[in-house]
C-alpha cells in the first residue's frame, strides 16, 4: 500500500502554474507584476538554472505580494529554501549601527560569513 504522505513537494514551476491558474494570468503578467524579465519567468517555469540559483529573495516576496493566496513560506518552500526572518526597521537600523561599530577587516569578515549563511539558505531548506 503506498503512503500518500510520501508526496515530493511541490518545485517552483508546479508553484507558478498553479498561481497561473489561480490569478488567470500568463508568465508576461507574472514578470511584470515582480520586475523581472518574461525569459526569466519561463525559465523557472521549464526548470532552467539559467547563471543565478534560482529566483533571489526579493522576487519570492514579490509573489507572494503580488499574488496573496500564495504566501511566502509556500513560495520559498517551492525553491527548496526555508522563508528568511523579517527585518523590521528598528531591527535593520541597529544591525547597522553594530556593524559601523566594527573596524574594516571586522566589517568584511562579518559579510563574508553573512554571504556563507546566505549561500547556505539558498542551497538548503
Amino acid at each position: 500500500m503506498a503512503n500518500e504522505d510520501a508526496t515530493t513537494p511541490e518545485d517552483l514551476a508546479q508553484l507558478l502554474a498553479r498561481l497561473k491558474d489561480e490569478y488567470g494570468v500568463s508568465e508576461s503578467e507574472i514578470a511584470r507584476r515582480i520586475g523581472v524579465s518574461a525569459a526569466t519567468v519561463n525559465n523557472w517555469v521549464h526548470r532552467k538554472r539559467g547563471t543565478g540559483r534560482g529566483p533571489n529573495p526579493e522576487k519570492l516576496r514579490a509573489i507572494a505580494r503580488e499574488f496573496p493566496k500564495f504566501s511566502e513560506d509556500e513560495i520559498f518552500a517551492a525553491t527548496g529554501r526555508k522563508t528568511p526572518g523579517p527585518l523590521a526597521p528598528a531591527a535593520e537600523e541597529r544591525l547597522l549601527e553594530l556593524f559601523r561599530g566594527l573596524t574594516a577587516e571586522q566589517q568584511e569578515i562579518k559579510e563574508l560569513e553573512l554571504r556563507a549563511l546566505n549561500e547556505h539558505n539558498r542551497s538548503t531548506l
